[in-house]
Protein backbone atom coordinates (compact mmCIF):
# COMPACT_ATOMS: atom_id res chain seq x y z
CA UNK A 1 0.00 0.00 0.00
CA UNK A 2 2.60 2.16 0.87
CA UNK A 3 4.52 1.45 -1.88
CA UNK A 4 1.24 2.28 -4.23
CA UNK A 5 1.03 5.77 -2.30
CA UNK A 6 4.50 6.48 -3.27
CA UNK A 7 4.39 5.79 -6.67
CA UNK A 8 1.24 7.78 -6.71
CA UNK A 9 2.83 11.05 -5.37
CA UNK A 10 5.92 10.60 -7.54
CA UNK A 11 4.03 10.18 -10.19
CA UNK A 12 2.26 13.63 -9.25
CA UNK A 13 5.62 15.23 -8.82
CA UNK A 14 6.55 14.54 -12.09
CA UNK A 15 3.52 15.57 -13.59
CA UNK A 16 3.40 18.68 -12.08
CA UNK A 17 7.67 19.15 -13.16
CA UNK A 18 6.73 18.44 -16.55
CA UNK A 19 3.63 21.26 -16.39
CA UNK A 20 5.82 23.98 -14.85
CA UNK A 21 8.55 22.96 -17.56
CA UNK A 22 5.88 23.37 -20.44
CA UNK A 23 4.63 26.38 -19.07
CA UNK A 24 8.31 27.74 -18.84
CA UNK A 25 9.08 26.86 -22.36
CA UNK A 26 5.72 27.99 -23.24
CA UNK A 27 6.44 31.67 -21.88
CA UNK A 28 9.98 31.65 -23.80
CA UNK A 29 8.93 30.72 -26.77
CA UNK A 30 5.87 33.41 -26.51
CA UNK A 31 9.30 36.13 -25.71
CA UNK A 32 11.12 34.78 -28.68
CA UNK A 33 8.38 35.38 -30.97
CA UNK A 34 7.51 39.21 -29.44
CA UNK A 35 11.98 39.63 -29.70
CA UNK A 36 11.27 38.77 -33.78
CA UNK A 37 8.57 41.04 -34.58
CA UNK A 38 10.11 43.34 -32.67
CA UNK A 39 13.55 42.89 -34.89
CA UNK A 40 11.08 42.95 -37.54
CA UNK A 41 9.50 46.42 -37.00
CA UNK A 42 12.85 47.54 -36.57
CA UNK A 43 13.93 46.31 -39.52
CA UNK A 44 10.74 47.75 -41.20
CA UNK A 45 11.43 51.29 -39.84
CA UNK A 46 14.53 51.22 -40.90
CA UNK A 47 13.21 50.47 -44.54
CA UNK A 48 10.49 53.06 -44.24
CA UNK A 49 13.27 55.60 -43.39
CA UNK A 50 15.27 55.28 -46.12
CA UNK A 51 12.14 55.05 -48.55
CA UNK A 52 11.49 58.21 -47.30
CA UNK A 53 14.82 59.60 -48.77
CA UNK A 54 14.33 57.76 -51.96
CA UNK A 55 13.57 60.65 -54.30
CA UNK A 56 13.21 59.28 -58.12
CA UNK A 57 11.28 61.66 -59.57
CA UNK A 58 12.61 64.23 -62.20
CA UNK A 59 14.51 67.22 -60.52
CA UNK A 60 14.92 65.02 -57.74
CA UNK A 61 11.47 65.03 -56.16
CA UNK A 62 9.58 62.32 -54.56
CA UNK A 63 6.68 60.28 -56.88
CA UNK A 64 3.82 58.84 -56.14
CA UNK A 65 4.71 55.53 -55.99
CA UNK A 66 7.69 56.30 -54.08
CA UNK A 67 5.25 57.48 -51.44
CA UNK A 68 3.01 54.69 -52.32
CA UNK A 69 6.14 52.43 -50.84
CA UNK A 70 6.59 54.84 -47.65
CA UNK A 71 3.19 54.13 -47.04
CA UNK A 72 3.08 50.44 -47.43
CA UNK A 73 6.22 50.41 -45.39
CA UNK A 74 4.34 52.14 -42.49
CA UNK A 75 1.45 49.92 -42.88
CA UNK A 76 3.51 47.12 -42.61
CA UNK A 77 4.86 48.40 -39.42
CA UNK A 78 1.46 49.32 -37.95
CA UNK A 79 0.73 45.27 -38.91
CA UNK A 80 3.51 44.13 -37.24
CA UNK A 81 2.65 46.73 -34.04
CA UNK A 82 -0.47 45.36 -33.71
CA UNK A 83 0.85 41.55 -33.75
CA UNK A 84 3.09 42.70 -31.06
CA UNK A 85 0.05 43.99 -29.04
CA UNK A 86 -1.44 40.78 -29.60
CA UNK A 87 1.80 38.75 -28.64
CA UNK A 88 2.62 41.09 -25.71
CA UNK A 89 -1.14 40.19 -24.47
CA UNK A 90 -0.67 36.48 -24.50
CA UNK A 91 2.47 36.72 -22.69
CA UNK A 92 0.73 38.85 -19.91
CA UNK A 93 -1.73 36.09 -19.95
CA UNK A 94 0.96 33.40 -19.53
CA UNK A 95 2.25 36.03 -16.16
CA UNK A 96 -1.41 35.94 -15.23
CA UNK A 97 -1.95 32.64 -15.07
CA UNK A 98 1.39 31.99 -13.68
CA UNK A 99 0.61 34.88 -10.68
CA UNK A 100 -2.93 32.67 -10.21
CA UNK A 101 -1.18 29.23 -9.55
CA UNK A 102 1.69 30.66 -7.58
CA UNK A 103 -1.33 32.15 -5.45
CA UNK A 104 -3.28 28.69 -5.59
CA UNK A 105 -0.33 27.09 -4.70
CA UNK A 106 0.21 29.69 -1.49
CA UNK A 107 -3.57 28.93 -0.81
CA UNK A 108 -3.19 25.22 -0.49
CA UNK A 109 0.10 25.41 1.57
CA UNK A 110 -0.95 28.06 3.43
CA UNK A 111 -4.23 25.36 4.50
CA UNK A 112 -1.95 22.31 4.68
CA UNK A 113 0.21 24.50 7.68
CA UNK A 114 -2.90 25.54 9.27
CA UNK A 115 -4.15 22.39 8.94
CA UNK A 116 -0.44 20.80 10.00
CA UNK A 117 -0.55 23.63 13.12
CA UNK A 118 -4.17 22.58 14.53
CA UNK A 119 -2.85 18.95 14.45
CA UNK A 120 0.28 20.35 16.58
CA UNK A 121 -1.72 21.77 18.87
CA UNK A 122 -4.61 18.79 18.99
CA UNK A 123 -1.32 16.62 19.47
CA UNK A 124 0.51 18.84 22.48
CA UNK A 125 -2.97 19.01 24.64
CA UNK A 126 -3.26 15.13 24.08
CA UNK A 127 0.19 15.11 25.24
CA UNK A 128 0.00 17.21 28.06
CA UNK A 129 -3.44 15.17 29.16
CA UNK A 130 -1.68 11.73 28.49
CA UNK A 131 1.39 13.31 31.12
CA UNK A 132 -1.27 14.53 33.58
CA UNK A 133 -2.45 11.12 33.22
CA UNK A 134 0.62 9.64 33.87
CA UNK A 135 1.40 11.60 37.05
CA UNK A 136 -1.99 10.90 38.51
CA UNK A 137 -1.27 7.10 37.90
CA UNK A 138 2.46 7.30 39.28
CA UNK A 139 0.97 9.01 42.54
CA UNK A 140 -1.78 6.43 42.74
CA UNK A 141 0.96 3.93 42.29
CA UNK A 142 2.77 5.25 44.72
CA UNK A 143 -0.24 5.58 46.90
CA UNK A 144 -1.13 1.65 46.97
CA UNK A 145 2.61 0.80 47.38
CA UNK A 146 2.71 2.77 50.65
CA UNK A 147 -0.62 1.19 51.85
CA UNK A 148 0.59 -2.15 50.81
CA UNK A 149 4.06 -1.67 52.33
CA UNK A 150 2.18 -0.18 55.43
CA UNK A 151 -0.50 -3.60 55.62
CA UNK A 152 2.73 -5.73 54.81
CA UNK A 153 4.90 -4.18 57.98
CA UNK A 154 1.10 -4.87 59.95
CA UNK A 155 1.41 -8.47 58.90
CA UNK A 156 4.86 -9.29 59.95
CA UNK A 157 4.02 -7.22 62.97
CA UNK A 158 0.95 -9.11 63.65
CA UNK A 159 2.74 -12.59 62.75
CA UNK A 160 5.45 -12.29 65.15
CA UNK A 161 3.24 -11.04 67.74
CA UNK A 162 1.36 -14.32 67.41
CA UNK A 163 4.26 -16.19 67.13
CA UNK A 164 5.59 -14.69 70.01
CA UNK A 165 2.27 -15.28 72.19
CA UNK A 166 2.48 -18.92 71.35
CA UNK A 167 5.77 -19.47 72.41
CA UNK A 168 5.30 -17.76 75.64
CA UNK A 169 4.76 -20.31 78.63
CA UNK A 170 0.90 -20.05 79.36
CA UNK A 171 0.34 -18.92 83.03
CA UNK A 172 -2.93 -20.75 84.96
CA UNK A 173 -5.67 -18.44 86.50
CA UNK A 174 -4.47 -20.41 89.77
CA UNK A 175 -0.51 -19.36 89.43
CA UNK A 176 1.02 -22.28 88.27
CA UNK A 177 3.26 -22.49 85.04
CA UNK A 178 1.74 -24.96 82.70
CA UNK A 179 4.28 -26.26 79.52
Amino acid sequence: MKLILLFLFLLTVGINQVSAQNDSSAYETQRRKINQLLDERSNRFGQYESSLGKKTGIFGLKTKKDMQVSNDILRQIALTDNDIFSELKVLLDYKDFEKQQVETRAVIVEGRIDRFQTSITRLQQENQKLRTQADQSITDYDKQRNYLLLLFISLIACAFYILKLKKLPKIDVSGKKSV
